[in-house]
């Protein structure tokens, strides 16, 4: 009977933990459109597979009348499940208790979670729901962040880390998301922000709203700190699983292989990309036209749209992508466009995922608005990731390769192991219209017919140089390739480059331009 009464016992706190903060205040959380924190850790991993640790955790508050009040598991859940069989380690704050305010026992779960997931080398996944700092805690809360930030920093390129903001996410949370690989958010749910509106209405004197602050799509399309945007909280949680297969456990693995398949028939890589270098096109259905069933996961999809990147899989094996897009700004890189891509190649070079580079670029954006962002400093930062990066790196120059763009783009000077080019690459300093008018300035001038001399001259200028001839020639390309090409010398080269290994200058770590 001893037995069993301890066995009931069990069961009634359990009962009482689960509830977090009451009725009242899960339907609260409900009639925001939002799922509880338990029932967001059930949507997202596989069946039955949840299994959570601390349960009856409580904090250690002791002012402010806190010693009173019982915040069940403080406000926060963890625990360890898979996604498609794959294990990962998860939390998910509890808006319901507390307000998923962060106090010292709060972190203190955070933090054992994090350090499980670097322990077993498995993904992190941390669901934010929090209106911040518990400051009744005072210096203990800013403490439990500081310890989260340092873990963060710490399984960097160990682990993927993935942050998902399903609510509010303010003050110095914003950092451990920002510090993670990717971040995921919702419409009309999620807020980030360092300053909350009524702050900023007192030191400014600007009246501005929580939406047009820092949320979802404010994130997602201006200041790129989301990866993902999602409408529901379902739609996020299946963009999660969907990248958890593309990714792997950890940097000392390869992500899961699946069966090989041919890119459907209706992306034909040689009917999308116009003769015309004036004519845009979407650089997307260059690479839907080589990837396996044309499967790409775009990453960072409304941010910095002048380039792309994303996931795709190739004979089965992910392979990650960066590409001009000619759709957007002609394709030229900016400081925007520099940080996304720079992130991005890290990423696949520190988890061993081959890049694929399509290369369709005018040069670097000239102007003072980006001289003054700092373009110099931001668009060097592809130049260090690429030169950096050890896997495999192929490289398709399709149309335009100009200038400084043309090193960047994982040009053979920063050690690309192959770069191909079509027969429509043109390679050289400038376009031939610039170049021509440069170069021919005072033939054209005198000429009695400058417009005709300039025709002729830009036309001299297009068959001598901008072709990708030249290059070969130099051995800059290893080969001109028919489009229709593309898939399988792509499949060859990371084929050969599987074994590939480099010898780097012995050194703590290189100081890139952040």
């Amino acid at each position: 009977m001893g037995l069993k009464r301890k066995i009931l016992e069990l069961h009634k706190k359990r009962e009482e933990v689960l509830k977090g903060g009451g009725d009242k205040a899960i339907e609260k959380q409900a009639a925001m459109g939002k799922l509880t924190a338990r029932e967001r850790i059930i949507s997202l991993l596989d069946p039955d597979s949840f299994h959570e640790y601390d349960l009856f955790v409580e904090h250690e508050a002791r002012d402010f009348d806190m010693e009173k009040k019982v915040l069940h598991g403080d406000g926060v859940i963890i625990g360890t499940g898979t996604i498609y069989g794959a294990p990962v380690c998860i939390f998910a704050q509890d808006f319901t208790v507390a307000g998923g305010s962060l106090g010292m026992m709060h972190a203190r779960k955070i933090t054992k979670i994090m350090d499980h997931s670097l322990k077993l080398k498995v993904p992190l996944i941390g669901i934010n729901d929090s209106g911040g700092a518990r400051i009744q805690e005072g210096v203990n809360s800013l403490a439990g962040y500081g310890e989260i930030f340092f873990r963060n920093t710490l399984s960097s390129g160990v682990i993927p880390q993935i942050s998902v903001v399903l609510g509010p996410c303010a003050g110095g949370a914003v950092y451990s998301p920002a510090l993670t690989d990717f971040v995921f958010v919702v419409d009309k749910i999620s807020k980030m922000f360092i300053t909350g509106p009524e702050v900023i209405k007192t030191v400014i004197g600007e009246e501005i709203s929580m939406e047009g602050l820092g949320g979802a799509k404010v994130q997602s399309e201006i200041s790129g700190n989301a990866h993902f945007y999602a409408k529901s909280e379902a739609e996020c949680f299946e963009q999660i699983k969907k990248l958890v297969s593309f990714i792997p456990w950890n940097n000392i693995k390869k992500a899961k292989a699946y069966e090989p398949k041919e890119p459907k028939s209706e992306y034909k890589v040689s009917e999308i990309v116009p003769g015309d270098p004036r004519q845009p096109y979407d650089v997307r259905d260059v690479i839907r036209g080589v990837v396996d069933d044309s499967d790409f996961f775009e990453i960072q999809e409304l941010w910095a749209a002048n380039i792309v990147i994303g996931f795709g899989r190739m004979n089965g094996e992910t392979i990650g992508f960066v590409a001009n897009q000619p759709l957007v700004l002609a394709g030229v890189l900016d400081v925007d466009s520099s940080d996304k891509a720079a992130r991005f190649i890290r990423f696949c070079d520190s988890f061993n995922i081959p890049i694929i580079t399509f290369v369709d670029v005018p040069g670097y954006l000239p102007g003072v608005d980006q001289e003054h962002m700092g373009v110099i400093r931001h668009g060097a930062k592809v130049l260090y990731a690429y030169s950096e990066a050890t896997v495999a790196k192929i490289t398709v120059i399709l149309r335009k390769a100009y200038g400084g763009g043309y090193i960047a783009m994982s040009s053979r000077h920063l050690r690309a192991d192959f770069v191909f080019a079509w027969p429509t690459a043109e390679i050289a300093v400038m376009g031939p219209e610039g170049a021509a008018n440069i170069i021919f300035r005072k033939e054209i001038v005198q000429a009695e017919d400058p417009e005709k001399m300039r025709k002729q001259k830009v036309k001299e200028y297009k068959e001598k140089f901008a072709n990708p001839y030249v290059a070969a020639a130099r051995g800059y390309v290893d080969s001109v390739i028919e489009p229709e090409e593309t898939r399988r010398l792509i499949l060859h080269a990371i084929d050969v480059s599987g074994s590939k290994s480099v010898f780097l200058p012995q050194k703590k770590h290189g100081i890139p331009p952040f």
